[in-house]
């Protein structure tokens, strides 16, 4: 029996009623196969005493005597303090709500204690502890050589309110107890042997109930490589769906490093369709080096798809096709450049080139505004060429939404661009032959698949002749650009366009916001245009962040004074506009302000008849103003790396110098220290990303974690990165013998 066919709900298990069935729930635990893929957060090794006298290298864990109850405090804050000493130290145990001990552990009775101690108010205290009563009126001598109740290495899971460790740990052995020797092994028998890992129920077994620290990690080995194998046999089979062939499995592309191809402009354009041709002569600046690379990779993949597929077309009249046959090559490809690097270009060349094939395009943005921005940038730029261009979100109204619609079932329309609406049911293509994704990062590989899957059935098409070109602004650190889009292949845009500097970002501590203010005003009055960010719309959405820090140098727990709440766009709209800068015309932008409204500020903003927009992160992608060359985020701590990076990429835009004022809270976090410290020292978007990976981790990095996918039980891509270039050239291999 394989784990996941467990299905037998966790209230079938011993001690396992309706309420505490209930908790589980709360932590996704369902079933008893979810119940032995709830894998320990960690490890506590009791295997060895420590005594009092120890309590710096480690947790105490030791047999002790109480030797005195104490207390302190009034009325109902009145606290027991129980004094004991294991005969190399005296300690005191604070027990919070737990005055029922004073008759439980009356003086004299020999304990076992587990706890983390520290000198606090000159004396050896606890207020984390574990204690079981061992004899009353007995010898501690005696328990020198007896082992301790909860010896042994112990898992620790993660918890919710109601549930403790002792609890998930018996439910978890009866679990093992009653179907863990039925567990099969789900790893190809030669692979688990030449790896040497631990057969299925061997490693369920010794994960949640070790004997020493060495088997536990052993146990997570097999299971980590287990998990990345089967999610590395997914993506080997869907690059064989479109390439017709499983891949290299080595992780060898490298997207920090620069091209190396050099073009000459006449072998360049030499290779264009005549349309993109045209687009190439209208251009009044030249194509970097990773653009002309980056266009002539597409131009080939979209060739060789189509020549295959007229080949099938033709042995499918002819009546030679071969049931068997390999799927048709199709183009995928995720395309990286950081802001301003010039993807949305390349990936109109990409639809020229499907055009000339007399194929249709859609290009896909995430929010209204950015597809907005990239159909007047293709209606400016390819109009002109005879390319027809139409712009379909769900806000387009009724009246001329049927019309477009009958354009586009009728061949009329050669590129559409809009959000999601592109690929709802009431939208029909005559031959749909290239979607482009944009912001990719933002839909989750579930979505996007979904997204593509629709795509060919509403285009019409065979199961694999829709070409697909993912872009993103956010870089992917290469572990995950390899895995989670290793069926993919990759191209990465490095130079950014010539004159560019990079933008300098400054540092300030909340409460020296005036410093900024005065360096952007000095901006402004030179002629040039700025943004503020905020982390919220309005008051109403503010909420205090109950995980933040106390303030520094105080241990009073926080009170609502102490809490920092989100800056409200709109206040801040109204501070800056009437008392910073009255002098200067501002405009408000979010997401509840109306698409018409949003679009009217936006365009004074790019005349520059507004001078500051004040915004959420609404503006993180699709805004392209060169004359702005400020930008200020406000409580940066509380956005992400990659978040912050986009943001920045807001200016920069032209020759001119542009600068970041990251503004962040008293009360930050050391991990947004550490962001702030990355944003100040680097403008690469691929250091940054990899910095990201390592502080979030890969499911925010991605976008995929809220979409649903990557849904890792036990390994993480950047930590077990060496096991799984084992699991993926394992995987490939076994995919290749298979497909």
């Amino acid at each position: 029996m394989k784990l996941a066919d467990i299905k037998n709900p966790v209230s079938t298990l011993p001690g396992v009623g309706p309420s505490a069935a209930k908790l589980f729930a709360k932590l996704n635990v369902f079933t008893v196969a979810d119940l032995l893929t709830f894998y320990p957060k960690d490890y506590e090794d009791r295997t060895q005493r420590v005594p009092l006298s120890q309590f710096r290298q480690s947790k105490v864990h030791c047999a002790a005597v109480v030797t005195a109850h104490e207390w302190f405090g009034y009325g109902r804050m009145k606290t027991l303090k129980l004094v004991i000493s294991d005969g190399t130290m005296d300690a005191q145990l604070i027990a919070f709500n737990r005055s029922f001990l004073e008759k439980q552990l009356p003086v004299g009775t020999v304990i076992s204690v587990t706890g983390t101690f520290e000198i606090k108010y000159g004396a050896l205290q606890s207020t984390s502890f574990e204690i079981t009563r061992l004899e009353e009126n007995g010898n501690i001598a005696d328990f020198q050589n007896t082992a301790l109740p909860d010896s042994g290495v112990l898992p620790v899971y993660p918890l919710t309110e109601g549930l403790n460790q002792k609890n998930v740990r018996k439910t978890i052995a009866a679990a093992l107890r009653e179907y863990g020797l039925g567990i099969e092994n789900e790893l190809p028998a030669g692979i688990a042997a030449s790896r040497r890992l631990l057969s299925k129920r061997d490693a369920l077994r010794f994960v949640h109930e070790p004997e020493t620290i060495a088997q536990a990690m052993e146990a997570r080995r097999t299971l980590i490589f287990e998990e990345l194998f089967n999610f590395q046999c997914i993506i080997a089979k869907r690059a064989w769906e479109h390439k017709g062939a499983v891949p290299a499995a080595a992780l060898t592309a490298d997207p920090c490093s620069g091209s190396t191809t050099e073009l000459t402009q006449e072998t360049f354009a030499a290779s264009l369709s005549p349309l993109q041709k045209e687009l190439l002569k209208r251009l009044p600046f030249p194509l970097t080096a990773d653009q002309q690379k980056v266009i002539i990779e597409m131009d080939n993949d979209i060739d060789r798809g189509y020549r295959e597929r007229a080949a099938l077309l033709n042995d499918t009249e002819s009546g030679k096709r071969d049931t068997e046959r390999k799927p048709v090559f199709t183009m995928a490809r995720l395309l990286q450049g950081d802001v301003g690097s010039g993807k949305t270009l390349v990936a109109f060349f990409a639809c020229l080139r499907v055009i000339s094939w007399k194929g249709q395009c859609a290009i896909m943005a995430p929010t209204e505004l950015l597809a907005r921005q990239h159909a007047e940038t293709a209606a400016r730029l390819l109009e002109p060429l005879g390319i027809r261009v139409a712009f379909l979100t769900g806000n387009v109204k009724a009246a001329g939404r049927s019309q477009l619609l009958k354009q586009l079932k009728d061949g009329n329309i050669d590129i559409v661009i809009g959000t999601h609406a592109l690929f709802s049911q009431q939208v029909q293509y005559n031959d749909l032959q290239l979607a482009v994704i944009d912001e990719q990062h933002r839909f989750g590989v579930l979505q996007r698949q979904s997204i593509v899957e629709k795509g060919r059935q509403l285009a019409g098409t065979s199961s694999y002749t829709l070409h697909l070109l993912m872009m993103s602004a956010t870089p992917i650190p290469q572990t995950l650009a390899l895995t989670v889009f290793g069926d993919l292949d990759v191209s990465v845009l490095h130079t950014m366009p010539k004159g560019r500097k990079p933008v300098t970002t400054y540092l300030v501590a909340e409460g020296h916001e005036s410093n900024a203010y005065e360096a952007v005003r000095r901006e402004l009055a030179a002629g040039r245009q700025a943004y503020f960010v905020y982390p919220a719309i309005e008051a109403d959405d503010r909420t205090y962040d109950e995980n933040e820090e106390p303030v520094p140098g105080s241990d009073a727990e926080h009170t609502p004074a102490q809490k920092t709440a989100p800056k409200s766009a709109e206040e801040m709209f109204a501070y800056l506009s009437q008392q910073v800068y009255p002098e200067f015309k501002c405009a408000l932008v979010h997401s509840r302000v109306g698409e018409e409204e949003q679009v009217a500020a936006l365009n004074a903003f790019r005349d520059g008849s507004i001078q500051i927009l004040a915004a959420t992160t609404v503006i993180e992608v699709g805004v392209d103003v060169p004359n702005a060359t400020c930008i200020v985020v406000e409580q940066a701590e509380r956005f992400g790396l990659a978040q912050l990076h986009q943001l920045r990429g807001r200016v920069g835009r032209s020759d001119v110098q542009s600068y970041c004022f990251l503004i962040y809270s008293k009360n930050i976090k050391e991990a947004g220290i550490q962001r702030m410290k990355v944003m100040r020292e680097s403008t690469d978007g691929f250091l940054i990303a990899e910095q990201d990976l390592k502080l979030r981790g890969p499911g925010e990095v991605t976008g995929t974690l809220q979409a649903g996918t990557l849904q890792l039980g036990i390994a993480d891509i950047e930590r077990d990165r060496d096991i799984l270039v084992q699991a993926r050239t394992d995987a490939f291999s076994y995919m290749k013998s298979i497909l």
